[in-house]
């Protein structure tokens, strides 16, 4: 049988290897990929920011503050139409004056069958009846008292104020609009000091903890900021969830807060941010190996 004249003709599996190879090359010098060096991690500024919302389908009679707006803490934001509410309140009252009525008169008649008792002329089982109808009485006294506060909350719940200091961030509705219950009516940003979100892998997770120190380069910002690491959530944000096996858990991310020391005037929510971390070695982190005959995974 003739040979093929082409000795040095590559085999599939090197030309497949040859291809692969570039691709191996990058992976390995990405920034931030070595899990023996400082890990960068790229995210957003963010501030705190708490949404009112309407606590029932109402229509908004009165928008107080705009946009871009300093509040101060319990100062009225918008406020919704109290006409059915203030209703409420005075059934609620109306019952309450009842109810107390209804207790004085029970508790007269206790008094009495205990005095008529005492002197032979009533039975026990009357005092009895007399006993029970009083604590009837002091029941739906206590009743009515709970109706009329919740109604009283219900009607405070109307005026949506601000929580604490901070800038009103939106809007969404006008005066006049009949808003759907659970609306977000208003957006307050709290004048607390911005941090950064960003997701930590989950071979990191061991070893970053609240406190650590980190560095935060701003886009728009020339040098790096001063940063601590404030919270790493417990859970996973990404799925799978359970019965994960060495190789897919390190496919999870966490969500992390990292605060900002360094406060440059004008920071504003959004702003892409990449967050420094230092040196922290990723405990049993595998790595694939191209080149490997065996395509196993090695520790690094």
């Amino acid at each position: 049988m003739a040979q093929d004249a082409s000795p040095l003709r590559p085999r599939p599996f090197r030309r497949w290897l040859a291809a692969l190879l570039p691709l191996a090359v990058w992976i390995a010098t990405v920034p931030g990929c070595d899990p023996a060096g400082p890990l960068e991690l790229v995210g957003t500024v963010e501030r705190t920011q708490i949404e009112m919302v309407a606590p029932v389908s109402e229509v908004v009679t009165e928008v107080a503050v705009e946009r871009g707006e300093a509040v101060e803490p319990r100062q009225l934001l918008v406020r919704l139409d109290p006409t059915l509410a203030t209703a409420e309140v005075r059934r609620a009252e109306a019952a309450l004056a009842r109810a107390r009525t209804a207790a004085v008169v029970a508790s007269h008649e206790l008094q009495r069958a205990q005095k008529l008792r005492r002197t032979g002329v009533t039975s026990e089982q009357a005092v009895e009846r007399a006993g029970l109808a009083h604590d009837e009485a002091i029941a739906a006294l206590r009743q009515a008292e709970a109706a009329l506060d919740a109604a009283r909350k219900r009607r405070a719940d109307l005026e949506l104020r601000a929580p604490e200091a901070g800038v009103v961030d939106q809007l969404p509705y006008d005066a006049g609009e009949r808003v759907p219950a659970g609306a977000v009516l208003a957006v307050v940003v709290l004048d607390e000091g911005p941090w950064v979100r960003v997701w930590l892998p989950e071979p990191y997770l061991a070893r970053t903890r609240p406190g650590l120190e980190a560095e935060v380069r701003l886009d728009g910002w020339p040098g790096t900021l001063r940063a601590r690491v404030q919270e790493v959530a417990r859970e996973p944000t990404f799925t799978p969830h359970f019965a994960l096996t060495e190789r897919e858990r390190a496919h999870l991310a966490y969500e992390t807060r990292v605060e900002l020391l360094d406060v440059p005037e004008g920071v504003r929510p959004g702003i892409p941010a990449t967050v420094r971390l230092p040196t922290l070695q990723a405990e049993g982190t595998r790595i694939r190996f191209f080149g490997d005959r065996n395509f196993g995974d090695r520790t690094r």
